[in-house]
């Protein structure tokens, strides 16, 4: 990045110590424009929030010295919550000419969406994804809806409300502010327009949390005809059952476009007159005519100054979209809280950060009737209320969690475990389910990376000695009381006969043997002495680094190692003698019995977008922020994985108390 030109300005919103104002400062920063007080000359720069009140400062400045203004906006994809709550926006518009909703001058995304080719077919088609991506994860300007609310019964008006005062409407016109009662007459106009439909009034999230008021009140509901919505419930659902949607300038209109709606625009927002909108009053110079992928691409891809929180830095929409999105999940799923049970002491500071985010957990030996319950693995779970079961992700760490390393994923199954062939998960359930639009792309990327930077669910280090030449069978060695022994394994359910059973089906296979590495640290059974696994195996290969040896070898036989689904990642093929996770899917050779309910076929892509992406949690251990599963290979290869002294000394007293692994599992 270039050196960043001096920017002035006289507003908290800048120069304050809060949040909101340290994250504009740095996204101001990185897009080349570093924020300071002082007096400009002719040739400086003073910035602006918007026209808000104290705007007026930088513009008085301004006249006096001729310093040239850039007015500062949220972006059009904000945060969870409005910013009046407190949380630091995802995103800056930073307008040279004018500013978005001011028709009345030509601005930085009117200048853009006039004269841009907007051609370029992988820009569009990344607008597309993106679209697609927005809707399935509910995702909008605030993100915060509750997936348990009701909605109303579908075939109704949608109309919006917008808060009073609000620059869109101050300086929403082409003579300057719109007037209020234009919102009195898109309610009177939706009544003409469909005189036998319901309608229905959505209330500003800032009206519904108290912040301002809103042109509607609940005097405007007229029985069952007029409703008033001011539950936080989501968008694009709201879209979804609407038969029109009316608005004055709202964001949400914006939003409709995406959904399928040609929206009735009261008033001139700046997606309108782009030929997307019915418009009450036409623009004057607004005349080119653009599909929808092309006004997403030049607003949400082209125009605003992302910003991804984890990497400090500036980013792609996409990156700023996986962010929020997990995020959005963490809240969704952790908003009421969780009571977390019989819970080892070691494990409860990074349950905390996964879950206790928004709640924070209480740690209790028995449940409570207010909060569904944590329960790690396959511990008893409580005969009453909601139980979600806890477990390591797939891509755990730099360092085994028996070693009680902290994970950058977990997985909260309610349904049961990925690893407990007896039961449906929600793995299982998402497996089923086909990935959304883009979301088959992203996991190839995400296998080119892991396979790239040679990752694996512990990432330990080790050597590669020379292998015997020939075609090589890897087999894995397990822990022998693991869970996934217990319930995913058949006939064959020990290491030695594992190896002895591969051997007889493969007399004249180079036959790989690699411990485990719990077992190699002495933590947890399944050992084999060298000269016995030397009876079925051509070699014996401990404190070998996974990654590296999937690459020399030609397949993996296993009973349920998660090894055999990183063999997969790589396309080496995999025989399974249990049932784990990965098979049944049409992806490994299933030598023992697998669920009869695993009928879907998906494509190695569609079954990582949900094993890795869709089913596990991930926690960013330097921003202690919810994050995308990038982030956590970005840690995991940098090795950016902070662990606290008192884990390495518990670590050691660990390893002195191997026989006793009740103390800590």
């Amino acid at each position: 990045m270039a050196d960043p030109t001096l920017v002035h300005a006289y507003s908290g919103g800048f120069l304050g110590p809060g949040a909101q104002a340290r994250r504009v400062r740095r996204i101001m920063a990185l897009a080349g424009h570093k924020v300071k007080l002082g007096w400009p000359g002719p040739e400086g720069r003073i910035a602006v929030w918007g026209h808000t009140p104290r705007a007026a400062r930088g513009e008085s400045v301004a006249r006096r010295t001729g310093a040239h203004l850039l007015r500062i906006e949220d972006a059009f994809l904000r945060s969870l919550f409005p910013g009046r709550a407190g949380e630091p926006t995802l995103g800056l518009l930073i307008e040279k000419q004018g500013i978005h909703y001011d028709p009345s001058r030509p601005s930085d995304i009117e200048t853009l969406l006039a004269t841009h080719p907007l051609d370029d077919h992988a820009l569009l088609q990344r607008a597309r994804e993106a679209m697609a991506r927005l809707k399935a994860a509910g995702l909008s300007k605030y993100s915060a809806h509750d997936p348990d609310l009701a909605l109303p019964e579908p075939g109704y008006v949608l109309i919006v409300d917008q808060v009073r005062g609000d620059a869109s409407l101050a300086r929403g016109g082409l003579d300057g502010a719109l007037p209020d009662h234009l919102f009195r007459e898109m309610l009177v106009q939706a009544q003409i327009d469909f005189p036998a439909a319901r309608i229905v009034i959505r209330t500003h999230p800032e009206t519904r949390d108290g912040h301002r008021s809103g042109h509607f009140t609940p005097d405007d509901a007229e029985g069952a005809h007029v409703t008033l919505l001011d539950t936080p419930v989501s968008p694009w659902d709201l879209l979804e059952g609407a038969v029109a949607v009316y608005t004055v300038s709202s964001q949400l209109g914006f939003e409709a476009i995406f959904a399928g709606h040609r929206p009735r625009v009261f008033g001139l927002p700046f997606y309108a007159g782009w030929g997307l909108t019915e418009d009450l009053t036409p623009h004057p110079r607004r005349t080119r005519r653009l599909s929808r992928a092309q006004l997403f691409a030049g607003a949400m891809l082209l125009y605003p100054h992302w910003y991804d929180p984890c990497h400090d830095r500036l980013c792609r929409f996409e990156e700023a979209l996986e962010h929020l999105e997990s995020l959005t999940r963490a809240w969704r799923e952790d908003r009421h809280g969780y009571t977390a049970l019989d819970m080892r002491l070691w494990k409860r500071s990074h349950l905390q950060r996964f879950f206790g985010r928004w709640q924070r957990l209480r740690f209790a030996q028995s449940p409570r009737p207010d909060r569904p319950s944590l329960v790690w693995g396959t511990a008893p779970a409580p005969s009453e209320g909601r139980a979600i079961r806890i477990e390591d992700g797939f891509l755990r760490s730099r360092g085994l969690g028996a070693e009680l390393t902290p994970p950058l994923s977990l997985v909260a199954d309610d349904l049961g475990l990925y690893y407990d062939p007896s039961r449906p998960s929600r793995l299982e359930a998402l497996v089923a389910a086909s990935p959304p639009t883009g979301g088959e792309a992203r996991s190839r990327a995400l296998i080119r990376r892991i396979t790239e930077g040679k990752l694996s669910k512990y990432n330990l280090a080790g050597n590669l000695p020379d292998l015997p030449q020939g075609h090589r069978i890897l087999v894995p060695g397990q822990v022998e009381d693991d869970a996934s022994i217990r319930l995913g394994a058949g006939e064959i359910r020990t290491n030695l006969a594992l190896l002895a059973e591969t051997r007889r089906l493969n007399p004249e296979a180079v036959i790989l043997y690699k411990p485990h590495p719990d077992v190699e640290a002495g933590l947890r059974p399944g050992a084999i002495e060298e000269a016995e696994a030397l009876h079925h195996a051509d070699m014996v290969l401990p404190r070998t680094d996974p990654a590296r040896l999937l690459s020399q070898v030609q397949e993996v036989w296993t009973i349920t190692s998660t090894l055999g689904f990183e063999a997969l990642l790589r396309g080496v093929p995999v025989t399974c003698f249990g049932a784990p996770f990965y098979a049944g899917w049409g992806l490994t050779r299933d030598l023992g019995t697998v669920p009869a309910r695993r009928t879907a076929r998906p494509g190695l892509a569609a079954f990582v977008h949900a094993a890795l992406i869709a089913y596990p949690r991930y926690h960013d251990p330097v921003s202690n922020l919810p994050c995308p599963p990038e982030v956590a290979l970005d840690r995991i290869k940098a090795g950016q994985l902070p662990r606290a002294p008192t884990l390495r000394l518990l670590a050691k007293l660990q390893g002195a108390l191997a026989s006793q692994a009740w103390l800590w599992r």
